[in-house]
């Protein structure tokens, strides 16, 4: 059986890079009982797959893994166990079980959402005029911008690959708000091409408009989080950019309740 996990990376974790975090959920498995399916040969491992590797530094609310099982309780219960052996700043949010035929999450994925908002201490003098600006430079029909691969550089046009961008309210961290004397800051939504065919990441997005303002993007400024992860539905006859259809990658699998558990 096919079971996509669905997680969040907090806090301190958003420091530990992808490789780390794949050790990490090998050793949580099996902590917890998983009767997780192993490759055959020589050197066995966990069948494991996770969707679009997060950035060191930045926090989601919305990461997957795919794993096969050789048995499984409820999705409740497993949630329960996998969270019972877990880390603070890792939390299992879903457990489905997906159609036989299904995509893994990594070939899955087509777009992603982030919010953005400064860290606390490096906010413009105006900040909220600073995201009118922001949001009325998405606008534009066009953004081109110079995208490094890993065969060189290529020129590419952001525009059509920002999907979504609205302005938003953001909380602000806890530790930060007798400091700042508010509980919310201003910030920014970003709905982006995602996966192996065009991934932006919203680094680019902000390096191109600070690019237009002739300045760099300063370091270490961004508070940045990715939302969720999602794959694209067929298209029912439409074209251009308003016809994509997204659902997020949990909504491929299943729940299974108690009685269907396959133990």
């Amino acid at each position: 059986m096919k079971i996509r996990i669905k997680f969040s990376k907090q806090g301190e974790m958003k420091f530990i890079g992808h490789l780390d975090i794949m050790r990490y959920f090998q050793k949580a498995i099996r902590r917890a009982g998983v009767d997780v399916r192993y490759s055959e040969g020589f050197s066995p491992h966990q069948i494991m797959s996770f969707a679009a590797p997060l950035s060191v530094g930045l926090t989601s609310n919305g990461e997957y893994m795919d794993i096969e099982v050789l048995s499984t309780g409820s999705s409740e219960e497993m949630v329960n166990r996998l969270n019972q052996v877990s880390v603070e700043g890792i939390r299992v949010l879903s457990y489905r079980v997906l159609p036989e035929k299904t995509a893994n999450a990594m070939s899955a994925v087509a777009a992603a959402d982030y919010t953005l908002q400064f860290r606390p201490g490096y906010e413009p003098e105006d900040e909220e005029g600073w995201f009118q600006h922001f949001a009325g430079f998405l606008k534009q029909p066009s953004i081109p911008v110079v995208k490094k691969t890993k065969k060189g550089e290529r020129e590419i046009d952001l525009r059509p690959l920002i999907y979504e961008a609205s302005l938003i309210s953001c909380p602000v961290p806890e530790d930060k708000i007798e400091e700042k004397g508010r509980k919310a800051a201003p910030g920014i939504f970003l709905k982006l091409s995602a996966g192996s065919t065009a991934n932006i990441k919203p680094e680019l997005v902000l390096d191109a408009y600070y690019h237009s303002l002739g300045k760099e993007r300063p370091e270490f400024a961004f508070l940045i989080q990715r939302e969720e992860l999602y794959a694209q539905l067929p298209d029912e006859g439409g074209d251009g950019k308003d016809s994509l259809r997204f659902v997020p990658l949990e909504a491929l699998g299943n729940e299974i309740e108690k009685e269907n558990s396959f133990e």
